[in-house]
């Protein structure tokens, strides 16, 4: 009798690394996908405070527990238990892209060859970041533009983060400034407010808030000249307004922009020489006409610039291409 031929054992199924946002860190502001993705998982790794913040969904599960600053050892832990055919739940509170695992994670990944034809699948599921639910918590401080920037130099020369601090002051956005003090970490966010004087009202509205939707939140409602003196630490963010922004009954909100078009003590009716629709008097269009009457005015190149606080460089390119019909048609037609 012949005997048959063992059956070879089956290859490894390759596994999956899911980054996962938490969201602020309460079960209710958690989405849908990521508690589903933590619920599948095999393993589930992450930094312990974040970990603790998941703890009803890890029952059964491996469970690796990693430091602050241990980030790159999450990314090659989670590397490592893909390839041995597990899902992994890669947690990161807030949202994984933004300063959270997924870039760490992609930066390991191609290190080690990896690429989207890998067996070991990638998948990032998105939560909402602190600077969300901060400016939840505080009214709506983000409606007109807004950007992040972490005070954390463990990784960013200080002065490429002083520039941006800088630029974004003078530039007039709503700014959330992540990471803004730890224990050994005290002075950025004294600098962060000393460019920011350079450009804002010592008057201008900050909110500081810590662990929002957690246990302990603390809201603070303060100003741009007092803001370092204020209880900051690392799971505090601090939102600065710009020059529009205030505060009205506990709640800090940056208008949109529709008292520049439309009379809201006259029914929402459209200012004189605005249209519904279409863009302001004052916008692109109309800016350029400006441009060209003060010039043809006489004002030079500098003064232009120093009146719109604009290069002198783009001011004189802009000049030497006036606006064409195809241009104003197009506005028109928008």
């Amino acid at each position: 009798m012949t005997t048959p031929p063992p059956i070879p054992e089956a290859a490894p199924t390759a596994g999956k690394i899911m980054l996962v946002g938490i969201g602020p860190g309460s079960e209710a502001h958690m989405t849908a996908r990521a508690r589903q993705a933590i619920e599948e998982a095999d393993t589930v790794i992450g930094y312990v405070t974040y970990i603790k913040l998941v703890a009803d969904l890890l029952e059964g599960k491996e469970i690796i527990r990693k430091s602050m600053t241990e980030e790159l050892d999450r990314a090659v832990s989670a590397l490592d238990a893909a390839r041995q055919g597990k899902k992994v739940a890669l947690i990161s509170s807030g949202d994984a892209g933004v300063y959270g695992m997924a870039g760490p994670t992609y930066e390991v990944l191609f290190q080690a060859g990896w690429t989207p034809d890998d067996p070991v699948q990638v998948e990032i599921i998105p939560g909402a970041s602190a600077l969300n639910s901060c400016a939840a918590r505080v009214g709506a401080p983000l409606t007109h533009d807004f950007c992040a920037i972490s005070l954390s130099d463990l990784l960013t020369p200080w002065p490429t983060i002083a520039r941006r601090l800088d630029a974004v002051a003078m530039a007039d956005f709503v700014v959330a400034l992540y990471n803004p003090k730890s224990g050994r970490r005290t002075r950025q966010i004294v600098e962060a407010q000393r460019l920011f004087l350079r450009h804002r009202r010592p008057d201008t509205p900050v909110a500081i808030v810590k662990s929002a939707y957690r246990r302990r939140e603390q809201i603070l409602f303060t100003t741009l000249d007092q803001m370092a003196e204020a209880d900051i630490g690392m799971l505090s963010t601090v939102l600065i307004g710009n020059s529009n922004t205030f505060v009205r009954h506990g709640l800090m909100v940056t208008p949109r922009g529709y008292a520049n078009k439309y009379d809201l003590e006259q029914g929402g009716e459209t200012r004189d020489g605005e249209k519904r629709g279409r863009s302001l008097s004052t916008g692109l269009l109309g800016w350029l006409d400006t441009l060209q009457a003060e010039h043809a005015e006489g004002l030079d190149i500098d003064t232009l610039a120093a009146r719109h606080r604009l290069p002198a460089d783009y001011i004189r390119s802009t000049l030497l291409e006036p606006v064409t019909a195809t241009a104003v048609e197009s506005e028109e037609n928008a």
